[in-house]
């Protein structure tokens, strides 16, 4: 078992609050992500957990062992950086085994288990290579065959791929993942990006000055989160407000909550031509498979996604109407 458990756990530097006490508990085999903003805390709580910044109060255990009086080294924890932190002078090899030599793990035995995790990670051929003859993507392979190697209780992961591309943070994240279930270690995993916190999560915790704002199942804080913060830091959307019987103005049959406001996906806005509709287009945006509109209703600025089927794009200046597709989720306050 590799439970995480954090109880009244808090961090300040000086009068600037790190970590408010939270309390705090990750399942076994659960991947955990912490998005939000920076300066939120979320680097911060992964450095406790791993022993690299000790806390001010609160307790940390791990399959219910205290950690307070164990230095990071001993507190068998895999941990992957943005920046890699590979050695230049040693080979591929070498660095993933490093871990294993300070554990003292006999040499046939540690160059089995490196063997075994670069072969996790693909890159098996190139372990006599250095780090200087590897691309980004290699390298952060190797960095996550290190974390790996020396078969955690807990993988911790500080937004390891933001050095890459798009496309290469993409395949990397699916691999990322595929390894987590294989291994079934449990992992909390750093990130700015909103888009990798939702695929690569079992459960989200967004962040904000220190404090947990929101958690839940990835789907659950998109379609209907409870708070304004984590609406619009999970993905784009509009917070509008809906009148005291609770109606939408521009789409009065349908109902939400009494005199509120709501969060609505871009996505959920159905867009229609129409010459005495009461919106208009001020811009668009392609972005190949959709096209996002920026529509003018009464005053208020909608953002509104339309899959690209093949039907025509409306330009600036269109006339138009809206109406809200039928979401998963009824609409529900925003605090």
């Amino acid at each position: 078992m590799s439970q995480i458990t954090l109880t009244g756990i808090a961090k300040a530097y000086g009068t600037s609050v790190a970590i408010a006490p939270m309390d705090l508990t990750v399942a076994d085999g659960e991947f955990l992500t912490l998005p939000g903003p920076s300066g939120c805390g979320k680097t911060t709580l992964m450095r406790m957990i791993a022993g690299i910044t000790l806390p001010d109060q609160g307790a940390i255990r791990i399959n219910g062992r205290d950690m307070a009086a164990l230095p990071p080294e001993k507190r068998n924890v895999g941990l992957v950086f943005q920046s890699y932190a590979l050695f230049p002078h040693m080979t591929v090899a070498a660095n993933v085994g490093f871990g294993l030599r300070m554990r003292g793990i006999a040499r046939d035995a540690a160059a089995e288990r490196v063997r075994a995790a670069l072969a996790l990670v693909d890159l098996e051929p190139l372990a006599a290579r250095y780090p200087r003859e590897l691309s980004g993507g290699q390298q952060q392979r190797v960095a996550l065959a290190r974390a790996i190697v020396i078969e955690p209780d807990v993988l911790l992961l500080d937004e390891p791929l933001s050095n890459l591309d798009a496309k290469l943070r993409e395949y990397l994240r699916e691999d990322l993942r595929n390894l987590q279930q294989r291994l079934r270690v449990t992992a909390i995993y750093v990130t700015h990006d909103q888009a990798e916190a939702m695929a690569l999560a079992d459960r989200i915790i967004v962040m904000d000055k220190g404090r947990i704002v929101e958690e839940g199942a990835p789907v659950d804080l998109y379609r209907a989160p409870q708070t304004r913060f984590a609406a619009e830091f999970l993905g784009q959307t509009n917070v509008v407000a809906v009148t005291a019987a609770g109606l939408l103005p521009w789409n009065a049959g349908v109902a939400g909550p009494a005199d509120g406001m709501v969060s609505i996906r871009p996505e959920d806005i159905a867009v229609t031509p129409a010459l005495d509709g009461a919106g208009r287009v001020l811009s668009l945006t392609f972005l190949g498979p959709a096209v996002e509109y920026r529509i003018d209703i009464g005053g208020t600025v909608l953002r509104a996604r339309d899959s690209w089927t093949g039907t025509a794009i409306l330009p600036e200046g269109t006339q138009v109407d809206l109406t809200l597709r039928v979401p998963p989720h009824p609409l529900q306050k925003v605090a």
